[in-house]
C-alpha cells in the first residue's frame, strides 16, 4: 500500500487533535463548589479560572454532608483514574495515594469546640489519615505549615506554602460603589466600622462587641458598628449566642459577593478580631480597597498584615478597645494605615496563587516530590 507522507503542518493538527481529545493528567476537585460561597469556597471559585488545563470532576447535583462525603469517598476515586488529583480544600478520597491536598488551617483538631460535634469528629479522623497518605501537600500559610508539621508531625519538605490572592475587584475605586451598597444593606450612614466573617465561634464577635460598648462614649456620636455576615452552618459550626448587643450596632446579615467592595471601601475602618485564622482573607480585601485594619496577631494573620495594619491581642478586649479608639479619633493614623495597606494587598493575586499552585502540581505529577508516609 502506498502512503503519502504527512505533511507537517497536518502533523500538528492531528498532535493538537488527539492533545485535545485525551483528558489532562491533572484534575481538580470541585465537590464544595456550591453556594453560598463562604470562606474556602471563595477560594476555589477565585483560583479556578486561572487554571484551565485542570478537569473539573463533581458531583451531577450539589450534595452536602454524608452525601458529599460519600461521592467523594465512593465515586470520585473512579473518574481519576491514574491521574493527579489536586483537592483544593483538605478533603478528599483516602484510596487516591496520588493526590494534592490544600490545607487552609487545622481547626478541626486544634479547636474542635468551635464546631459542630458531628463535623469536628469526622475530620479529626480524616485529617491525619488523608494528609499523611498523599504524595503532597499545599498550605495557603506558614503558620498553617507549622501546624500540619507540629500536629501531625509531618516532614517540612513534604509542604509547599503558597498564598491566597486578592481579586481585582477590591480596589479603591470601588468606594464609587458604596452608595448602592448602602442603600442595599440599608447601611447607617458613612462612619461606619465594619467587622466581616460568618457569624462562629472563633470569628471574636463577643469581645469585639463588648469593646465596643466600651469606647462608645469616647468617639463621635456618628459612628456606627457594622457587623456583616450569615450565621455559621449548623452542620459545621457551634451556634453563636450574643449575651448583649450594645447600642449603634448594625447586622447586614450575609452580603453578597458583588457588594463586598463597595463596602470595605466606605469603611473608615475594617476589624477583624479572629482568634484563630488559616490566612485571613477579608484583611487583604479590607487593605486592596484602600480600608485602614485592625486585627488579631493569632494565626497567620501577622503573615497577611506584616506592618500594614494594627495588631491586637484578640483576647483582651481592653486591647481591641484602644485600637479602635485611637484609630476613630486619629485620621491621620487611619491615613498612613491606608497607604501601607494598598502596598501590602497587590504584592498577593489570585493569578499569583494559581501559578504557584500548578507549579506544585507539575512538580509532583513529574514525581521531583518523593511520597511520604
Amino acid at each position: 500500500m502506498n502512503c503519502e507522507p504527512l505533511h507537517p503542518l497536518a502533523y500538528v493538527n492531528l498532535c493538537n487533535l488527539l492533545k485535545e481529545s485525551m483528558p489532562s493528567q491533572l484534575c481538580v476537585n470541585i465537590r464544595i463548589l456550591q453556594p453560598p460561597l463562604t470562606g474556602v469556597q471563595r477560594f476555589v471559585k477565585s483560583v479556578l479560572p486561572y487554571l484551565p488545563e485542570l478537569d473539573r470532576l463533581s458531583p451531577i447535583k450539589p450534595l452536602t454532608g454524608v452525601r458529599g462525603h460519600a461521592w467523594e469517598q465512593v465515586v470520585l476515586p473512579f473518574h481519576i483514574k491514574s491521574r493527579l488529583l489536586w483537592s483544593p480544600v483538605p478533603s478528599g478520597p483516602l484510596t487516591v495515594r496520588n493526590q494534592v491536598v490544600t490545607v487552609h488551617d487545622l481547626v478541626p483538631l486544634d479547636n474542635p469546640e468551635w464546631l459542630n460535634p458531628a463535623f469536628a469528629s469526622w475530620y479529626k479522623f480524616l485529617l491525619p489519615r488523608l494528609l499523611r497518605r498523599v504524595k503532597h501537600l499545599i498550605a495557603i500559610s506558614e503558620f498553617t505549615r507549622s501546624r500540619l508539621v507540629k500536629r501531625l508531625n509531618l516532614d517540612p519538605e513534604k509542604i509547599s506554602v503558597v498564598a491566597n490572592g486578592v481579586d481585582k475587584s477590591f480596589n479603591p475605586q470601588a468606594r464609587r460603589k458604596t452608595p448602592e451598597v448602602g442603600q442595599a444593606l440599608d447601611l447607617p450612614g458613612p462612619d461606619y466600622i465594619l467587622a466581616l466573617g460568618s457569624l462562629e465561634p472563633r470569628k471574636n464577635l463577643n469581645r469585639l462587641l463588648k469593646a465596643w460598648q466600651q469606647i462608645l462614649p469616647l468617639i463621635p456620636e456618628s459612628y456606627r458598628l457594622v457587623i456583616a455576615g450569615g450565621g455559621g452552618m449548623k452542620r459545621v459550626f457551634q451556634p453563636l449566642d450574643f449575651a448583649r448587643v450594645p447600642e449603634r450596632v448594625h447586622w447586614t446579615g450575609y452580603v453578597q459577593d458583588e457588594y463586598l467592595p463597595g463596602l470595605y471601601a466606605g469603611a473608615r475602618l475594617f476589624v477583624f478580631p479572629s482568634m484563630y485564622e488559616g490566612f485571613g482573607l477579608p484583611v487583604l480585601e479590607a487593605m486592596a480597597c484602600g480600608c485602614p485594619v485592625v486585627c488579631s496577631h493569632g494565626g497567620a494573620l501577622p503573615e497577611v498584615a506584616a506592618d500594614a495594619a494594627v495588631l491586637v491581642d484578640p483576647f483582651s478586649v481592653r486591647a481591641i478597645a484602644q485600637a479602635l479608639q485611637t484609630l476613630i479619633n486619629r485620621p491621620e493614623k487611619r491615613q498612613e494605615l491606608r497607604a501601607r495597606g494598598l502596598v501590602q494587598a497587590a504584592r498577593f493575586s489570585w493569578e499569583r496563587t494559581a501559578g504557584q499552585t500548578m507549579a506544585v502540581l507539575k512538580d509532583v505529577h513529574g514525581s521531583k516530590f518523593t511520597v511520604h508516609s
